[in-house]
């Protein structure tokens, strides 16, 4: 099943186009996003089977398809070759092996900071990041959830970008990591979601991102250090997770803030993230509150 939002009505995507679930389904089910998982089960059970009729719309203008989580959980340090990225630039020697984390690295992005596959990243300095990420949405509430039962708790996959401002998220004796992350806009969703039944395998997906045609991240999920069932268990330990949760699983190596010399994003740009089987965000850049247009020098460095 593949469930979008659209004029901000539930909708059940099929191919090319989609139907709005509330009117398909004769009132069944509703057209509030944030009902999504009221009746999830039961609506997986009729999007299985179901023939809908009625209007055709098209997937241009699809929305965040979970634009009120109650939780975002995001996870750093996930891949390994983003570990070697930032221990290579910080002039790390030795086994990198010894430094990946033992437990999963948590932090929360504020879900204002969310947005839809098609909404403009607005920049409010010239120090912004990409990050590509499978996104876990939660579609029962997990608490103490043993790792073997964690896909049963797991509604869909989406596609996300975790945008960081760099110099506030590293800022201070204690790093502001979830508030660089959670600028309007830093969250870009979508642009659907996927069950896990409607992908080969959900845990080895192929993710990556394009900057104005450049590609600058490209990994596989099954990459990851942590899955997304011991994300899921690991978490679940602590605080239950609620139906519509979001989990960031971590991005891959790639990003901006490891290049030599870093590259960040500039007015003018255009960043498509993907995951195989999901879809594909395709997010302008502009120049956002508090942004100055100074030296991008910097920026020049995406093969325009």
């Amino acid at each position: 099943m593949r469930v979008g939002v659209i004029a901000n009505r539930l909708v059940l995507v099929d191919g090319d186009t989609a139907v709005d679930i509330e009117r398909a389904s004769k009132g069944r089910f509703p057209a509030d996003p944030e009902r999504l998982f009221d009746t999830w089960d039961s609506l997986a059970e009729w999007a299985a089977s179901a023939e809908p009729d009625g209007e055709r719309l098209p997937l241009d203008q699809l929305q965040n398809p979970v634009p009120a989580p109650r939780q975002v959980f995001g996870i750093g340090a996930n891949y390994l070759d983003h570990v070697e990225e930032a221990a290579s630039a910080r002039g790390h020697v030795g086994d990198v092996k010894a430094l990946l984390p033992k437990d999963p690295m948590i932090f929360t992005k504020f879900r204002t900071s969310l947005s839809g596959p098609h909404d403009a990243i607005q920049l409010p300095s010239r120090n912004v990041d990409w990050e590509v990420e499978l996104v876990v949405v939660m579609g029962r509430r997990a608490e103490r959830v043993a790792e073997k039962d964690a896909w049963d708790h797991v509604a869909g996959l989406t596609v996300g970008q975790d945008i960081s401002e760099r110099v506030l998220q590293l800022a201070g004796i204690a790093p502001q990591i979830s508030m660089g992350k959670s600028f309007p806009g830093f969250g870009p969703l979508g642009p659907v979601l996927v069950t896990p039944d409607a992908l080969d395998d959900p845990d080895d997906l192929e993710l990556g991102c394009t900057l104005n045609g450049r590609v600058m991240q490209k990994a596989r999920t099954s990459g990851m250090i942590f899955s997304v069932a011991e994300l899921i268990a690991y978490i679940s330990t602590i605080c239950p997770l609620l139906p519509g949760d979001l989990i960031f699983t971590g991005t891959s190596g790639g990003v901006g803030l490891f290049r030599k010399p870093p590259v960040y994003l500039k007015p003018g740009d255009t960043l498509v993230s993907w995951v195989k089987g999901i879809g594909e965000l395709r997010n302008p850049v502009t120049a956002g509150h508090g942004y100055s247009a100074e030296d991008n020098s910097q920026n020049n460095q995406t093969g325009e």
